[in-house]
């Protein structure tokens, strides 16, 4: 091993319904990866017994206890091997409860951390209580790491939390059949704290073999597709998969690190995506679910990218082309980032705006969307601008600071727009690399975020801005040369029947149309964003963890 490397290792492989046969797997996985000599080992969720029971009584019986052997035997490997070992467990507690449990074990045998489950799956609901507490950090010789199971790190908070009190390496135990998983989710978490991620999923079946035909009639949801979907995987703080394991088949995978990659924090541009945020923006993050009182959405509404193939004055010239070869039923255009004035020419602003107006005289049901450098109190604001034949219909400021725009204004409050076919909230680029502001979108109940752009990493292309649009149910129209439309499916509640779709294994996967003309449209499904409830229980707004994400909201000590 080099100085200043460490070596990580997820292993993937299925459980039972045997508790005992199932340490025995759990302990030849783990002697199968000490052969590599890794410094840290992770394994998959719900290690002791498949996530299905008969009733209380047996959830609780196949539960095991924090003192108890089986727990007990893997410490004595984590001794043994020399190594850390991340573990997860359906966890009997003192109070008579059951628990979703990561723990992490020392190369001494001692239990170092433990997470409870934030946000419980579906089911899960029914035998398990969520966690009351945030999860331990570990202040490890080779760095910081934090542990979480499966949902947590379907949406942003868990991870985010972690990452702002230091953690250099995310151990993230999955049980999961979707394979938007482990293609979008569980891969965004990495860059856009930049920090190192190793994810080990189960193969197999995830319930009793015996009751498959069953269940997959009960649940419409075919049988191969009630099977661990594997893929686990290392993700690095660039976005860099550094190594994936098959998708049905047991397996060890294992990269060499450099922990301290994740200490900078500087974005492409400069910016530090820590020291640039405002956590006094995002606290209805940290606060209890209210029903949003939003506009029912329209069933579709159309929506336009506009890309000029010039730039300056130029750009300006091509809008009147660009907008007539709009459909009529197009109903807003976006246009990337101060498509036509540089930072600087802030003074040509308005002139900008009432030609965006003129432009649409024809046009008086469409809106125009883009960014422009705008006068503010201490200087200029990037704002993003929703623009009718009559002028500016709305503005957004942009409200984190960045390396690029210097002497940027900034705003203090983040706000939404009704419009006649839905809410919808509009940001700058800067912003949108911001989970938080995706987030606040949803919980204002915005159907539609739309974004002037600009080029960026292809990390954020394949992940950040996919995993936004899906984890809040939330279509995104983000313009720019290499830009994209994100539509949601129809279907995406489980346990019910799909209309359009049969399951395929994608639970929440955006429907992604790519900017490549001057020209793209989309029809998006806008009633879909009004359904965020993805199984019984587990609505992704009303039950996220809003009160374990205090971290998110709170400054950080200097």
């Amino acid at each position: 091993m080099s100085e200043g490397k460490t070596r990580v290792a997820a292993l993937q492989f299925a459980s039972g319904t045997d508790v005992g046969e199932n340490l025995v797997t759990c302990l030849r996985m783990i002697d199968e990866a000490a052969v590599h000599c890794p410094d840290v080992m992770v394994l998959p969720e719900f290690c002791n017994h498949i996530s299905w029971y008969e009733d209380a009584d047996h959830a609780w019986r196949v539960a095991v206890e924090l003192e108890g052997s089986f727990l007990e035997a893997v410490a004595a490997r984590a001794r043994q091997h020399d190594c850390y070992i991340v573990i997860n467990v359906s966890l009997r507690n003192t109070d008579g409860l059951i628990t979703v449990t990561s723990l992490m074990y020392s190369p001494c045998g001692a239990r170092l951390a433990r997470a409870d489950k934030q946000t419980l799956m579906g089911h899960e609901n029914t035998w398990f209580t969520r966690a009351d507490t945030v999860g331990d950090v570990v202040d490890a010789p080779f760095g910081k790491v934090g542990i979480f199971p499966c949902r947590d790190g379907v949406t942003f908070e868990t991870p985010r939390c972690l990452a702002l009190r230091g953690v250099q390496l995310f151990c993230d135990s999955l049980n999961s059949f979707a394979l938007d998983e482990a293609s979008l989710h569980v891969p965004a978490r990495a860059p856009e704290n930049r920090c190192f991620l190793v994810a080990a999923n189960k193969v197999g079946p995830l319930i009793p073999a015996n009751v498959l035909e069953a269940v997959s009639a009960e649940t419409h949801i075919p049988v191969k597709f009630l099977y661990g979907a594997g893929e686990s995987q290392i993700v690095s703080p660039a976005g860099e998969v550094l190594a994936r394991g098959p998708r049905d088949e047991e397996a060890v995978v294992w990269a060499d690190i450099e922990l301290e990659q994740a200490l900078d924090k500087r974005r492409e541009d400069g910016t530090d995506i820590v020291a640039s945020r405002r956590p006094e923006i995002y606290t209805e993050i940290a606060e209890a679910p209210e029903q949003a009182q939003a506009t029912e959405p329209v069933a579709s509404a159309q929506v336009a990218t506009l890309v000029p193939s010039s730039s300056g004055k130029a750009a300006l010239a091509e809008l009147p082309d660009l907008i007539s070869r709009i459909s009529s039923e197009t109903r807003v255009a976006v246009l990337p980032e101060m498509f036509c004035l540089s930072w600087e020419e802030v003074d040509f602003a308005v002139d900008v705006i009432d030609a965006l107006a003129a432009s649409l005289q024809e046009r008086r049901d469409l809106l125009l969307c883009t960014s422009l450098p705008l006068p503010a109190a201490g200087g200029s604001a990037l704002a993003a601008v929703l623009v009718g034949a009559d002028g500016l219909v709305f503005r957004q400021d942009q409200l984190h600071a960045n390396a690029r725009l210097p002497g940027l204004s900034l705003a203090d409050e983040f706000k939404f727009c009704e419009v006649e076919w839905g809410r919808v909230c509009i940001c700058t680029a800067d912003d949108m690399r911001y989970p938080e502001i995706a987030k606040l979108a949803a919980i204002k109940g915005a159907h539609l975020l739309l974004v002037p752009g600009v080029p960026h990493p292809d990390w954020e292309a394949a992940w950040a801005l996919p995993s936004r649009a899906a984890e809040n149910r939330m279509c995104v129209v983000y313009s720019s040369e290499h830009g994209q439309i994100a539509n949601l499916t129809a279907d995406f509640t489980l346990m019910t029947s799909w209309r359009e779709r049969s399951f395929d294994g994608y639970i929440n996967q955006p429907l992604i149309t790519r900017v490549r003309a001057s020209v793209t449209e989309v029809q998006l499904n806008l009633g879909a964003a009004a359904n965020k409830l993805m199984s019984e229980q587990t609505d992704l707004i009303a039950d996220r963890p809003w009160h374990l994400s205090g971290g998110i909201v709170a400054e950080l000590a200097e």
